[in-house]
């Protein structure tokens, strides 16, 4: 199997799914993303921020191949590029630490090692940059996939709740501890990422 973890540009965000690639939660303030979905262009808005982000902090996510299929992504970036965030009750994301806003794979690619490839894939990055952490808003009430990851998933990876909040929590995930994650949390990955809906088995890498 090949697998390919790409930066994710302009150039391949049409290979993430199409409901992903026109949703501007995170990427504009609520009346702004509504203005955005009313009017129809919520598509270019989001290719506008991931240009804008690029131009200037640089990678702000990564894009998953398997066999030259993309079969899921990432997107993080610091609170600053992130209007989203400040509508939370639980905000401000840390300063040394980066949003993860979004992830997902896709449900038949799980068991294989690509959430935790992926993680640790985004944890060197921005450790490279200078960040000692990952933060994200989880949704305590996580029904279905959304823009919000579930909180409980969350604590299963590791994320530590830095504010207690009982629909939207402040969770961190310290970056180092990213970097030694082996097998045992590949299935509590699965289920961040993919809203599984039976427990696959195991693989290796």
């Amino acid at each position: 199997m090949g697998r390919r973890l790409v930066p994710l540009t302009l150039d391949n965000l049409p290979d993430i799914p199409r409901r992903c690639r026109s949703c501007v939660f995170w990427e504009l303030d609520p009346v702004s993303g509504e203005a955005a979905v009313r009017a129809g262009t919520s598509a270019e808005e989001k290719e506008s921020w991931i240009s804008a982000v690029l131009l200037d902090w640089g990678s702000c996510g990564r894009v998953v191949y398997v066999d030259d299929v993309p079969v899921g992504f990432v997107i993080y970036a610091p609170p600053a590029y992130v209007p989203r965030s400040a509508a939370f009750p639980t905000s401000p994301v840390s300063p040394d630490a980066v949003q993860l806003m979004t992830a997902f794979i896709l449900p038949r690619y799980q068991g294989q090692g690509l959430g935790r490839v992926m993680v640790q894939t985004v944890a060197k990055d921005l450790l490279r940059r200078g960040f000692k952490a990952i933060e994200a808003f989880g949704d305590a009430r996580w029904k279905e996939p959304a823009c919000l990851l579930p909180a409980d998933h969350l604590l299963a990876v590791g994320f530590k709740t830095v504010r207690q909040h009982p629909t939207h929590p402040r969770m961190r995930l310290e970056l180092r501890t990213t970097l030694s994650w082996k097998e045992d949390v590949e299935m509590a990955l699965d289920r961040l990422l993919g809203a599984v809906q039976k427990e696959p088995a195991l693989r290796p890498l």
